[in-house]
């Protein structure tokens, strides 16, 4: 049997055992030392505890420290870390993969440099591995997790820079509910579903706005947040523009704005937001965990402005990206900039 070794068992890691183990992998799920209890959990009961979903059969958990022995005779390595293991995964793990070993990420996220660039995950793992062949790619796309897990339809890219792998991975993994698009426009495809992360935050304070007004519990009001959902569209279009991505990856990012803003914890964040909080007490209440919301909204942002420095872009085109920056940098509060999502197309 062909062997599919998934490294992070969070919860999009873990759920991408169900289309491996369907189209007839072994799958091999290694815990992070951030989670030990996970795979403790799995060894026991076979249910992944986050999720609260049943593992299929073909899944075999292992702890970190048979991280080498889950490697061995792997055909495809899936990178189930958030955005914050990205230097662990770097460090621990691609140094042990052979050459030509294909690497899948469901890593969502950029990173700044010091020269104010964003660059795409992939390329960040590539700058750690001068002169290796590894074949890195990503999944880009809406996708949750639970969803996945319980083969509901799911319609996702993956990207990478060479096409001959890229249909490698989607035989792999295509199912008859896991939809798969190709693109070599890697930093298009992770750029556009980076980008939704901040922009989720930026919906979802209409949610806390109206509940100032009406009271917590009240009916959600879909006028404002439909109103942000397409000013954050069209900012993304734009940032996509300026990063050198294809527009069409909008298709990705929009879908997974949709997704991201009806759960976890950037809704949370942005409706304490929309209350009156400060963003201080905001993280405060969700117990001080760092989101990759802000962190991603904060890399932007600082990009944004060395390029206004430099003369190639102005803030005033991102309205919703700078009252983002402002109320994580500034502490200010939410004061949604209405009047500056208005145009004329004569």
């Amino acid at each position: 049997m062909s062997v599919i070794t998934i490294i992070g068992a969070g919860m999009m890691g873990s759920a991408m055992s169900v289309p491996a183990s369907d189209n007839g992998y072994e799958v091999r799920l290694v815990g992070t030392h951030l989670d030990r209890d996970i795979i403790e959990f799995i060894k026991k009961k076979h249910i992944h505890p986050k999720m609260n979903r049943i593992l299929p059969d073909c899944v075999k958990p292992y702890q970190i420290e048979e991280l080498e022995t889950a490697i061995m005779g792997a055909d495809l390595i899936i990178g189930g870390v958030s955005s914050f293991g990205v230097d662990w995964f770097a460090e621990k793990v691609l140094p042990l993969l052979p050459d030509m070993l294909p690497v899948l990420l469901v890593t969502k996220g950029l990173q700044d440099t010091p020269d104010g660039e964003l660059i795409s995950f992939p390329k960040l793992l590539a700058s750690k591995l001068p002169g290796r062949k590894l074949p890195l790619n990503a999944i880009g796309g809406p996708c949750n997790s639970y969803e996945l897990a319980d083969r509901r339809h799911s319609a996702v890219t993956f990207c990478g820079d060479d096409p001959i792998i890229l249909d490698k991975l989607r035989n792999m993994l295509e199912t008859s509910y896991y939809h798969i698009s190709l693109s070599t426009d890697v930093m298009g495809v992770e750029c556009a579903v980076a980008l939704k992360n901040a922009y989720a935050l930026c919906v979802s304070l209409a949610i806390g706005l109206i509940e100032q007004q009406e009271g917590i519990g009240c009916n959600e009001a879909y006028n404002p947040q439909a109103a942000i959902f397409g000013q954050s569209v069209r900012e993304m279009i734009s940032l996509l523009k300026v990063f050198g991505g294809g527009e069409e990856n909008i298709v990705l990012g929009a879908g997974d704005l949709f997704v991201t803003v009806f759960g976890g914890r950037t809704r949370k964040l942005g409706i304490l937001l929309g209350r009156g909080l400060s963003f201080n007490e905001a993280i405060e209440e969700l117990e001080n965990v760092t989101l990759e919301s802000v962190v991603i909204a904060a890399r932007i942002s600082k990009v944004l402005h060395k390029l206004e420095e430099a003369g190639k872009v102005s803030m005033n085109e991102f309205p919703l990206m700078s009252h983002l920056d402002a109320i994580i940098n500034k502490s200010s509060k939410v004061d949604i900039p209405w009047q500056s999502f208005e145009t004329k197309m004569f």
